[in-house]
């Protein structure tokens, strides 16, 4: 695992492990004068209320942690896939409209790490039949609840917003409400028809 890398004064970035990011955040949030931890793709960042007292072993423990404590939440997610681009998607990866959406419907997901909104929710897990890349050309507003994939990840919009994922279907569930985000790290995610 690399060695941890500065941001200004009072956070640190170093190379993600191997790891859930729900392990990662329940750990570091237990180091001393951590206020936040985000867990991206490939890397974690850590902001301290001070300056860091941080060092590279505590950092190598992460790299052995299991998730321990509570078990993750099963949520299941009612998906109509009406999607204007199951089509194209169809095309791109050589499968049947219905194989696709029997693909994405079949595999469970695991909230990976959040983002780009509240309630954006990255979910691993796709079939790799179903990796695409991301539109070429980003839609300028994608309704609230729309389900997509891009990369090897699939999400589900909490809030009308651009976007450059293909869409998939519709979820009728909203994503963020007055009570925060609908899924949290480290959920076991499926999508019923």
């Amino acid at each position: 695992m690399g060695k941890w890398v500065p941001l200004g004064e009072r956070a640190v970035r170093f190379p993600r492990p191997a790891v859930t990011a729900r392990a990662i955040v329940e750990t570091m949030r237990s180091w001393p004068g951590v206020i936040d931890v985000v867990v991206a793709r490939d890397e974690v960042a850590a902001y301290f209320d001070r300056e860091p007292r941080i060092d590279d072993a505590m950092i190598a423990t992460l790299a052995t942690l299991v998730d321990a404590g509570v078990p993750p939440r099963e949520v299941e997610l009612r998906a109509r896939y009406d999607g204007e681009d199951l089509a194209s998607v169809a095309t791109a990866t050589g499968l049947a409209v219905d194989e696709v959406i029997r693909r994405h419907a079949a595999a469970t997901y695991t909230v990976d790490t959040m983002g780009f909104a509240p309630g954006f929710a990255y979910l691993a897990g796709l079939d790799a039949a179903l990796v695409v890349p991301r539109r070429a050309t980003p839609r300028p507003r994608v309704a609230a609840g729309a389900l997509a994939i891009a990369g090897d990840r699939t999400t589900v919009y909490p809030f009308a917003s651009p976007g450059g994922w293909h869409l998939l279907g519709t979820v009728d569930e909203p994503m963020f409400g007055p009570a925060g985000a609908r899924l949290q790290l480290g959920d076991r995610v499926r999508f019923v028809r």
